[in-house]
């Protein structure tokens, strides 16, 4: 999965069938049940690479189904999602990306443009490790961490500014 800005012209059905081949790899080696509105949600996340809200998901759903779904629907496909860590969550945007590498647990830090929205995950174990080290000194044990860096991404920086 990329960890770079999307091209412009990006194949987003590649990053889609990467995503849900392995999200049935993982579920499967987890004896967790992919369900299809599980994954129909995961597709929809990976659509693009701009985090994409709960509603923003249900209305989705219901364009492209004779079924009209419910927020509970989407929001326990979404559960499911954080909790196979196939998706992350970005809080201030009460939103959800697809995440790059779901095959090993990690935390979510993500560089976000706040000109196209884009998310791009980091992986990075250094930042892990010094926001543990930096809890540790104050007492604190830190159980969970999301770093989220708001800024431009480079295909914006490189566009003329339009007055």
């Amino acid at each position: 999965m990329p960890t770079e800005a999307p091209e412009q012209h990006h194949n987003h059905q590649h990053c889609i069938d990467e995503a849900l081949q392995r999200a049935r790899q993982i579920c499967a080696a987890r004896g967790a049940r992919l369900t299809p509105i599980r994954e129909h949600v995961l597709s929809l996340i990976w659509e693009s690479h701009k985090p994409v809200g709960a509603y923003s998901l249900l209305e989705s759903l219901d364009a492209q189904s004779e079924r009209r779904s419910t927020p509970p629907t989407v929001y326990r496909a979404l559960d499911f999602l954080l909790e196979q860590g196939l998706v992350h969550r970005i809080a201030s945007l009460n939103a959800f990306v697809g995440c790059a590498d779901p095959s090993h647990r990690h935390s979510g830090h993500f560089l976000i443009c706040r000109h196209c929205n884009t998310a791009i995950e980091l992986d990075a174990e250094a930042i892990d490790s010094a926001i543990r080290h930096a809890a540790e000194g104050r007492g604190f044990h830190a159980e969970e961490q999301c770093v989220e860096v708001v800024g431009s991404c480079q295909r914006c920086q490189e566009q003329p500014e339009s007055a």
